[in-house]
Protein backbone atom coordinates (compact mmCIF):
# COMPACT_ATOMS: atom_id res chain seq x y z
CA UNK A 1 0.00 0.00 0.00
CA UNK A 2 1.32 3.41 -0.93
CA UNK A 3 1.12 5.77 2.04
CA UNK A 4 2.32 8.85 0.17
CA UNK A 5 1.28 12.29 1.28
CA UNK A 6 0.21 14.08 -1.87
CA UNK A 7 -0.56 17.56 -0.62
CA UNK A 8 1.45 20.58 -1.67
CA UNK A 9 4.44 21.50 0.47
CA UNK A 10 2.67 24.68 1.64
CA UNK A 11 -0.90 25.87 1.54
CA UNK A 12 -0.73 27.48 -1.89
CA UNK A 13 -3.49 28.39 -4.34
CA UNK A 14 -1.27 26.87 -7.06
CA UNK A 15 -1.40 23.07 -6.93
CA UNK A 16 0.97 20.39 -8.18
CA UNK A 17 -1.55 19.65 -10.92
CA UNK A 18 -1.55 23.34 -11.93
CA UNK A 19 2.24 23.33 -12.17
CA UNK A 20 2.32 20.09 -14.15
CA UNK A 21 -0.40 21.31 -16.51
CA UNK A 22 1.55 24.52 -17.13
CA UNK A 23 4.56 22.40 -18.13
CA UNK A 24 2.48 19.90 -20.17
CA UNK A 25 3.99 16.90 -18.42
CA UNK A 26 3.48 14.38 -15.66
CA UNK A 27 5.90 15.05 -12.82
CA UNK A 28 7.80 12.07 -11.44
CA UNK A 29 11.02 10.81 -9.90
CA UNK A 30 13.20 8.63 -12.11
CA UNK A 31 15.48 6.91 -9.59
CA UNK A 32 18.65 5.29 -10.94
CA UNK A 33 20.19 2.78 -8.53
CA UNK A 34 23.17 0.46 -8.94
CA UNK A 35 26.81 -0.01 -8.08
CA UNK A 36 29.45 2.65 -8.62
CA UNK A 37 30.42 2.50 -12.30
CA UNK A 38 27.17 0.85 -13.40
CA UNK A 39 26.24 3.73 -15.72
CA UNK A 40 23.74 5.61 -13.55
CA UNK A 41 25.08 9.11 -14.08
CA UNK A 42 25.97 8.59 -17.75
CA UNK A 43 22.45 7.39 -18.50
CA UNK A 44 20.82 10.03 -16.29
CA UNK A 45 22.69 12.84 -18.09
CA UNK A 46 21.73 11.47 -21.51
CA UNK A 47 18.12 11.08 -20.37
CA UNK A 48 17.91 14.64 -19.12
CA UNK A 49 19.39 15.92 -22.37
CA UNK A 50 16.83 13.96 -24.42
CA UNK A 51 13.89 15.02 -22.26
CA UNK A 52 15.01 18.64 -22.43
CA UNK A 53 15.15 18.41 -26.24
CA UNK A 54 11.57 17.11 -26.09
CA UNK A 55 10.52 20.25 -24.22
CA UNK A 56 10.22 18.57 -20.82
CA UNK A 57 11.11 20.37 -17.59
CA UNK A 58 13.66 18.34 -15.66
CA UNK A 59 16.19 18.47 -12.86
CA UNK A 60 19.09 16.04 -12.35
CA UNK A 61 20.25 15.15 -8.84
CA UNK A 62 23.56 13.29 -8.68
CA UNK A 63 24.98 11.78 -5.51
CA UNK A 64 28.49 13.16 -5.98
CA UNK A 65 27.22 16.74 -6.19
CA UNK A 66 25.02 16.40 -3.12
CA UNK A 67 27.94 15.04 -1.11
CA UNK A 68 29.73 18.35 -1.77
CA UNK A 69 26.88 20.50 -0.46
CA UNK A 70 23.58 19.45 1.11
CA UNK A 71 24.97 16.15 2.40
CA UNK A 72 28.59 17.13 3.01
CA UNK A 73 28.16 16.32 6.72
CA UNK A 74 27.41 12.65 6.02
CA UNK A 75 29.84 9.74 5.88
CA UNK A 76 29.32 6.36 4.19
CA UNK A 77 28.15 4.37 7.21
CA UNK A 78 24.84 2.55 6.78
CA UNK A 79 23.10 5.14 8.97
CA UNK A 80 24.48 8.09 7.00
CA UNK A 81 23.63 6.42 3.68
CA UNK A 82 20.03 6.13 4.90
CA UNK A 83 20.00 9.80 5.90
CA UNK A 84 21.51 10.74 2.52
CA UNK A 85 18.66 8.98 0.70
CA UNK A 86 16.04 10.46 3.04
CA UNK A 87 17.25 14.00 2.29
CA UNK A 88 17.44 13.38 -1.44
CA UNK A 89 13.95 11.88 -1.39
CA UNK A 90 12.52 14.93 0.35
CA UNK A 91 14.18 17.27 -2.17
CA UNK A 92 12.95 15.15 -5.09
CA UNK A 93 9.42 15.23 -3.65
CA UNK A 94 9.53 19.04 -3.63
CA UNK A 95 10.63 19.07 -7.27
CA UNK A 96 7.75 16.74 -8.18
CA UNK A 97 5.42 19.16 -6.39
CA UNK A 98 6.89 21.87 -8.62
CA UNK A 99 5.81 19.84 -11.66
CA UNK A 100 9.26 18.65 -12.70
CA UNK A 101 10.60 15.33 -13.91
CA UNK A 102 13.33 14.64 -11.36
CA UNK A 103 16.19 12.35 -12.37
CA UNK A 104 18.15 10.93 -9.43
CA UNK A 105 21.39 8.98 -9.81
CA UNK A 106 22.48 7.43 -6.51
CA UNK A 107 23.89 4.06 -5.50
CA UNK A 108 21.13 3.92 -2.86
CA UNK A 109 22.09 0.42 -1.71
CA UNK A 110 19.22 -0.39 0.65
CA UNK A 111 15.74 -1.54 -0.40
CA UNK A 112 14.06 0.07 2.61
CA UNK A 113 15.51 3.49 1.75
CA UNK A 114 14.37 3.31 -1.87
CA UNK A 115 10.91 2.18 -0.72
CA UNK A 116 10.72 5.10 1.71
CA UNK A 117 11.33 7.52 -1.17
CA UNK A 118 8.79 5.70 -3.36
CA UNK A 119 6.24 6.17 -0.58
CA UNK A 120 6.78 9.95 -0.51
CA UNK A 121 4.95 10.37 -3.81
CA UNK A 122 2.02 8.80 -5.65
CA UNK A 123 2.54 5.27 -6.94
CA UNK A 124 2.90 6.32 -10.58
CA UNK A 125 5.31 9.16 -9.73
CA UNK A 126 8.29 6.93 -8.88
CA UNK A 127 10.15 4.98 -11.57
CA UNK A 128 12.98 2.79 -10.29
CA UNK A 129 15.72 2.10 -12.84
CA UNK A 130 18.10 -0.64 -11.76
CA UNK A 131 21.48 -0.45 -13.47
CA UNK A 132 22.26 -4.16 -13.24
CA UNK A 133 25.81 -3.98 -14.58
CA UNK A 134 28.19 -6.75 -13.42
CA UNK A 135 30.64 -5.64 -10.75
CA UNK A 136 33.57 -6.75 -12.94
CA UNK A 137 32.49 -4.22 -15.58
CA UNK A 138 31.98 -1.52 -12.94
CA UNK A 139 35.53 -2.11 -11.69
CA UNK A 140 36.97 -1.89 -15.21
CA UNK A 141 35.28 1.50 -15.65
CA UNK A 142 36.57 2.85 -12.34
CA UNK A 143 38.77 5.76 -13.46
CA UNK A 144 39.18 7.02 -9.85
CA UNK A 145 40.47 3.64 -8.67
CA UNK A 146 37.89 3.46 -5.87
CA UNK A 147 37.29 -0.28 -6.14
CA UNK A 148 41.03 -0.96 -5.97
CA UNK A 149 41.36 1.30 -2.92
CA UNK A 150 38.39 -0.41 -1.27
CA UNK A 151 39.83 -3.88 -1.95
CA UNK A 152 43.16 -2.70 -0.46
CA UNK A 153 41.39 -1.44 2.67
CA UNK A 154 42.12 2.24 1.90
CA UNK A 155 38.39 3.06 1.65
CA UNK A 156 35.84 1.68 4.11
CA UNK A 157 32.11 1.04 3.56
CA UNK A 158 32.40 0.84 -0.22
CA UNK A 159 29.27 -0.63 -1.78
CA UNK A 160 29.89 -3.94 -3.48
CA UNK A 161 33.17 -4.56 -1.65
CA UNK A 162 32.72 -4.26 2.13
CA UNK A 163 29.23 -2.76 2.19
CA UNK A 164 26.21 -4.59 0.81
CA UNK A 165 24.01 -3.66 -2.13
CA UNK A 166 20.42 -4.92 -2.01
CA UNK A 167 19.12 -5.46 -5.53
CA UNK A 168 15.64 -4.09 -6.27
CA UNK A 169 12.95 -6.77 -6.24
CA UNK A 170 10.57 -5.21 -8.76
CA UNK A 171 12.29 -2.33 -10.57
CA UNK A 172 10.34 -0.58 -13.32
CA UNK A 173 13.32 -0.79 -15.70
CA UNK A 174 16.40 -3.04 -15.59
CA UNK A 175 19.47 -2.08 -17.63
CA UNK A 176 22.84 -3.77 -18.06
CA UNK A 177 24.94 -0.95 -19.46
CA UNK A 178 27.67 -3.40 -20.48
CA UNK A 179 25.35 -4.85 -23.13
CA UNK A 180 23.20 -1.84 -24.04
CA UNK A 181 24.18 1.45 -25.68
CA UNK A 182 23.28 4.68 -23.87
CA UNK A 183 20.72 5.61 -26.55
CA UNK A 184 18.95 2.28 -26.08
CA UNK A 185 18.89 2.66 -22.30
CA UNK A 186 17.46 6.17 -22.60
CA UNK A 187 14.80 4.90 -25.04
CA UNK A 188 13.78 2.24 -22.52
CA UNK A 189 13.45 4.73 -19.66
CA UNK A 190 11.47 7.20 -21.77
CA UNK A 191 9.06 4.48 -22.85
CA UNK A 192 8.48 3.69 -19.17
CA UNK A 193 7.54 7.28 -18.29
CA UNK A 194 5.75 8.66 -21.34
Amino acid sequence: MNAAVTTDAIDSPVSKDDRAQQKHQKPCIIWFTGLSGSGKTTTAIALEKRLNAMGKHTYLIDGDHLRQGLNSDLSFTDEDRTENIRRVGEVAKLFVDAGLIVIVALISPFKADRLAVRNLVKKDEFIEVYMNTPIEVCEQRDVKGLYKKARNGEIRNFTGVDSKYEEPENPDVVINSSTAETKETVDRVISAIL
